[in-house]
């Protein structure tokens, strides 16, 4: 059974909470306040996913400019947009698509990867594999 996520209940019951003080406190007028306040939010997260994904669409999937870089800057539960942000670029998929847990990698120019494994979209572990200097076969950095 699927844990439930306290956004779920939370946001609806607080925007029937503000949308009743607005209609007490002011009648319709801060309804509208509310509701435009709502909408303005909305589309600066529209907007803030619209330039994320028009960069990363720029980019090969899968590419990043540094692994090293990207290892150390993830931290567990940010969502896949963040991780996309951060890369500037979509992984690639590894796992089935559709599937809980997504697993995602990005490899940079030494071949260096970061693999990154998400559930119901929040980062929970990822890894960091380096080849050795000459040497040709991966070498595991360690899961964090």
């Amino acid at each position: 059974m699927r844990r439930m996520n306290w956004r779920t209940l939370f946001v609806p019951l607080l925007t029937l909470f503000l949308m009743g003080w607005a209609y007490h406190a002011y009648g319709w007028p801060g309804v509208v306040f509310v509701v435009s306040g709502g909408v303005l939010w909305v589309l600066l997260h529209f907007t803030r996913l619209v330039n994320i994904l028009k960069r990363a669409a720029n980019r090969p999937i899968g590419f990043v400019d540094s692994a090293v870089m990207l290892n150390a800057k993830l931290k567990p539960k940010v969502p896949l947009m963040h991780v996309i942000a951060l890369t500037r670029s979509l992984g690639k998929l590894e796992s089935e698509k559709d599937i809980d847990p997504e697993i995602y990698s990005w490899t940079d120019g030494t071949q260096s990867t970061v693999r990154c494994e998400f559930r119901g979209g929040r980062l929970v572990l990822w890894e960091l594999t380096r080849l050795a200097q000459g040497d040709t076969t991966p070498q595991d950095a360690g899961l964090v």
